[in-house]
């Protein structure tokens, strides 16, 4: 199912038609020079200043052997530094590839045994994992050094919309993390998508690491719109959060349901207090309808969600004139050029209602996965499908309905359950504040339904069969949880997501 007429692209910042990233770079470094790109505590980076200062990096990467073609690894957390080494990278006609800062040592080996960098960037003291790769490394230390080389005579400007511009890897919760690589096409293509989610001056803090797919992958929609990106503090603090969003005039209001939840528990947070924002926003995990609606109130604004993946990070979203329950149990219909199926293990599609694989199309797909043609084979089709691997259904409404990852699904007694649906539910109970639901082998019945609940009141936890009576209330019975484990937080991700391989293995040992 496709949505042409979904949020049709606003007025941007920057004028004229690029082909290739470096060309719209310099073009946003000439139109917008005085205009913040970037915030970082008391360090302000003007788009000029970013093009001068990645111009200069782009000479010494020359220097230290990097080629038009050539994949460079950005291994820094989010920061200024990391986006002048990803525009200075693509200015001489390299890859970006971004490794997440919390990977850990055969993760980050597997990456750059996979993309043979020419140079890996990366902090001072941190030692990278043995390789049979050779490359040269630069440390963030000698950065400053760097920016004093001569600008880069002339960007690169002999390449074309097809040419590699990023690498983005998976998180690796189900094995080695996999490189999806997009081309200029491909970043141009965000700027189409962002429908809602971008108008031209915005301002907005980062919500993700800059390795992750809704930073590198959406680059050149920063430029289009002339945006701000204002970088949050690590660790994340709510009282520090809102307190940027205030003294920056944030208009674009970026959180997950978990930091939404500190959020409201700060009375300063009130419509008055941030008059600047015109969106929220939210991503990455359930979120339960008293929630979307506290977040909608405390912000005097529309709240939308969005629906994307490493491999095409614009797929669906909800309209800011969608009720709560289509934010809850729903992802929206399918962004502006995107097209969406859902379809049984042949690839025919099915009707709707009926729980199936869903499949992607669309111009922010990516190409392949870098260097791994075997399994670039078996998740795009010859057609340009993309088989995403999650499972879902298409409501009365055409909006999409996820029902979790297939590799998520457990088989209860010959049915099959999607943990999303009944996670979905437990998140409508008073009792829940956040629900994960896996499945766990057991003997006889095959699989059993565990749920690991936080409890909106840690004193008054629900008990298993208050659950599991509120689930046959509204599902089959067969997908009531077998199991609670009442937990203080739920584990995440890098990229904020419930890591669900370590709730796991908390029931398994392993």
């Amino acid at each position: 199912m496709s949505n042409p007429m979904s949020g049709q692209t606003p007025a941007m910042a920057l004028a004229g038609d690029h082909e290739t990233f470096p060309q719209a770079f310099m073009a946003a470094a000439r139109q917008l020079a005085d205009h913040e790109a970037y915030i970082e505590g008391s360090r302000r980076l003007t788009y000029a200043q970013w093009a001068r200062d990645a111009a200069s990096l782009a000479t010494h990467l020359s220097r230290l052997g990097v080629v038009p073609g050539s994949v460079v690894i950005i291994h820094l957390p989010t920061s200024i530094d990391y986006a002048v080494c990803l525009a200075a990278v693509m200015l001489i006609g390299g890859v970006g590839s971004g490794m997440n800062t919390r990977l850990g040592p055969r993760e980050c080996a597997a990456i750059i045994e996979r993309c043979r960098p020419a140079v890996v960037i990366t902090e001072d003291g941190t030692e990278l994992p043995p390789t049979s790769a050779a490359f040269a490394t630069l440390r963030r230390g000698e950065l400053a050094g760097a920016l004093n080389s001569p600008p880069l005579a002339r960007h690169y400007d002999a390449g074309r919309a097809g040419d590699p511009a990023v690498i983005v890897w998976t998180s690796g919760t189900t094995g080695n993390p996999k490189g999806a690589w997009y081309d200029h096409a491909n970043l141009k293509a965000a700027v189409r998508t962002a429908g809602i989610m971008s108008a031209a001056f915005d301002r907005r803090s980062s919500t993700t690491p800059f390795a992750h797919a809704g930073y590198m992958s959406k680059i050149w929609d920063q430029l289009a719109y002339a945006k701000t990106i204002i970088i949050l503090p690590t660790p994340w603090k709510a009282a520090e959060a809102l307190e940027l969003w205030q003294a920056e005039n944030i208009t674009v209001a970026a959180c997950v349901p978990t930091q939404w939840a500190k959020l409201l528990e700060l009375e300063e947070m009130t419509p008055s207090s941030l008059p600047h924002v015109r969106l929220g926003f939210t991503a990455t995990a359930p979120a339960s309808a008293e929630l979307i609606e506290q977040i909608i109130e405390r912000l005097g604004r529309p709240v939308i969600s969005r629906y994307g993946m490493t491999e095409s990070p614009s797929i669906s979203g909800t309209d800011p004139g969608d009720p709560p329950e289509v934010l809850v149990h729903t992802v929206g219909r399918a962004q502006d050029g995107i097209e969406i199926r859902i379809t049984d293990d042949t690839g025919a599609s099915l009707p709707a209602g009926e729980v199936g694989g869903i499949r992607v199309r669309g111009p922010c797909v990516m190409r392949g996965y870098w260097n791994d043609p075997e399994m670039t084979a078996n998740s795009l089709t010859s057609d340009g499908w993309l088989i995403t691997g999650d499972l879902g259904y298409f409501d009365p409404r055409g909006n999409l309905v996820l029902a979790g990852r297939s590799s998520d699904m457990y088989i209860r007694g010959g049915y099959n359950v999607y943990p999303l649906e009944v996670e979905n539910v437990l998140l409508e109970h008073p009792a829940v504040a956040q629900a994960s639901v896996v499945g766990l082998e057991t003997p006889v019945i095959g699989e059993i339904g565990v749920a690991f609940v936080v409890p909106a009141d840690p004193q008054a936890p629900p008990s298993l069969d208050d659950l599991r009576g509120w689930c046959r209330a509204r599902l089959a019975d067969y997908k009531a949880p077998d199991r609670l484990e009442i937990i203080p937080q739920l584990p995440l991700t890098d990229i904020l997501k419930v890591d669900k391989r370590a709730l796991r293995a908390r029931l398994t040992g392993k």
